[in-house]
């Protein structure tokens, strides 16, 4: 790495710490290779093996990173977050995640980290979308669409390809987001974290390299996914998810109310079929209504809580700064 490339943001002479996190899951084959071109890049190599059975940790180790081991497989989503824990405790400037199994190309970290050394960008994402060259398999073009649209449209912030794993991040991002999220919808999980803190992303052309076929059920995978994405929209907008299809409905219940009232009134003839419908339409209508209503006062009150929190911890520190 250059002298350029490494330039303080801050004018304050000090140059800024580059880590790089590496979630990792029985790569063995892959995972040294990829220490090896990934350390001429950065300061800091973190591998964060989660569970492996096979000898990945000690490859990794061998290779120069410094390897947090999970007890068990926890997730892609678990290991990030270790990760950031780590970075923070290293006090990293910069960290630069991207994934062990060598598809992507270590040498593009510079291009990566480029927006945050330059005070451009608080979250850089890898896209393999941005210049219409990269042609996944069909398969995971058309899983990862609808994953990226449904990111989109529910976190409020457009990104081309919402599931990248080449990713770098703030300082102050890593302060920001908070993940939740075990699995491999994290990356959707950031994208509602991005746009909630008001960071800055940016996306940078990447190319990526297909090995092998998916180890998981690419089926499996992106409908867990989805789900996951799904569930974080709904906690994010209750009344938009609940509220306004249970109006819809409720709406078209009493539509149909009123039409059944009318035949009853010209003919006498009472169309149970319809008033069954009806009811159906005006009952679920007025049940997505009440969780709308319900999940909005749970948001409400958590968000209460979480600033009374924020305020108390502000006046703990401030109290004992002035105590000093």
């Amino acid at each position: 790495m250059t002298s350029d490339d490494k330039k303080p943001r801050n004018g304050g002479g000090r140059k800024p710490l580059i880590v790089a996190a590496i979630p990792c899951f029985n790569e063995e084959r892959f995972i040294g290779s990829v220490v090896l071109k990934v350390k001429k890049h950065v300061d800091r190599v973190l591998v964060i093996d989660d569970g492996s059975t096979d000898a990945s940790a000690e490859v990794a180790t061998a290779a120069g990173a410094v390897v947090v081991r999970h007890d068990c497989n926890r997730g892609v989503g678990a290991a990030v977050r270790t990760a950031f824990h780590k970075a923070k405790e290293l006090g990293a400037d910069v960290v630069v995640r991207l994934d062990a199994d060598g598809q992507h190309d270590p040498d593009e970290i510079p291009a990566v980290i480029a927006p945050i050394l330059s005070g451009g960008a608080d979250v850089v994402v890898g896209s393999r979308f941005l210049t219409g060259k990269e042609r996944p398999p069909f398969y995971r073009r058309i899983g990862q669409r609808l994953l990226t649209e449904t990111t989109n449209l529910g976190s409020g912030t457009r990104i081309k390809d919402s599931q990248s794993g080449f990713r770098a991040f703030s300082a102050k991002a890593l302060e920001e987001i908070t993940i939740t999220e075990d699995g491999f919808s994290v990356e959707s999980e950031m994208q509602f974290a991005i746009a909630r803190s008001g960071l800055k992303v940016v996306e940078v052309p990447i190319a990526v390299i297909y090995r092998e076929k998916a180890k998981r059920n690419p089926l499996e995978h992106g409908v867990t996914v989805l789900t996951r994405v799904l569930v974080l929209i709904s906690l994010r907008q209750p009344m938009v998810v609940f509220g306004l299809p249970g109006l819809c409905l409720l709406g078209g219940g009493v539509a149909m109310g009123l039409h059944v009232l009318d035949v009853y009134g010209r003919t006498h003839d009472l169309g149970l079929g319809y008033a069954m419908i009806t009811v159906l339409l005006a009952l679920t209508g007025m049940l997505c209504m009440f969780a709308a209503v319900i999940l909005q006062a749970m948001k409400e009150l958590l968000r209460g809580a979480f600033n009374q929190l924020e305020q108390e911890a502000a006046g703990y520190l401030s109290s004992r700064e002035r105590g000093k």
